[in-house]
């Protein structure tokens, strides 16, 4: 799939399922993250980055490039855009927003917005340490095919949860990050 054929289908569907949240009854913190997606020799790949051990919230967990809303952020789109060149030197005018799916909410009490974006052209990555412990690309061809996205039940207080996770090479994609890899997948083909 190349980045034509994937506007042409992230736009023509309809989004099928939200994410499946954490059951919160309050607003979490507002959050986004933006999904990356450049291409790379003819094929799709995502962006994700490794979160370094020192962080409080999700420490070493695969991520997008996000954060935290700031209240100079004119909306979640522009706190995606700002984190992913805080966080990787990716420019804001180097990304071709689609769209955002809806939020989820996750224990740790953040209400997470994940903005799609194709990246236009190849950038100098430019890591931020204290944000970012690693960066990497995965093709989206390895996500898209199903045995690839696993899903398990976790209990937590009694009640039963939905936990995405994705194994890739010597990575270990889960949680959020993973469930919104999922709905990407999901949305894209239709399933």
């Amino acid at each position: 799939m190349n980045k034509y054929e994937f506007t042409i289908r992230y736009n023509l569907h309809q989004l099928s399922a939200a994410i499946v949240s954490a059951p919160t009854s309050y607003l979490g913190r507002q959050a986004a993250v933006l999904i990356p997606i450049i291409e790379i020799d003819q094929q799709l790949q995502l962006i994700l980055t490794q979160r370094p051990l020192h962080l409080r919230h999700h420490p070493g967990q695969i991520s997008f490039p996000g954060g935290k809303a700031e209240p100079t952020d004119v909306n979640l789109i522009h706190t995606a855009l700002r984190e992913a060149n805080e966080e990787i030197g990716l420019l804001a005018d180097n990304v071709d927003v689609l769209g955002i799916f809806p939020a989820h909410k996750t224990f740790t009490g953040f209400e997470i917005t994940p903005v799609v974006g194709l990246v236009k052209q190849p950038f100098e990555l430019m890591i931020d340490p204290g944000e970012v412990a690693d960066c990497f690309t995965v093709p989206l061809s390895f996500f898209i095919e199903k045995d690839n996205r696993h899903e398990v039940f976790h209990y937590r207080h009694g009640k039963r949860y939905r936990v995405h996770f994705m194994p890739f090479e010597d990575r270990f994609i889960w949680g959020v990050t993973a469930a919104i890899i999922d709905l990407l997948c999901r949305h894209v083909t239709h399933e």
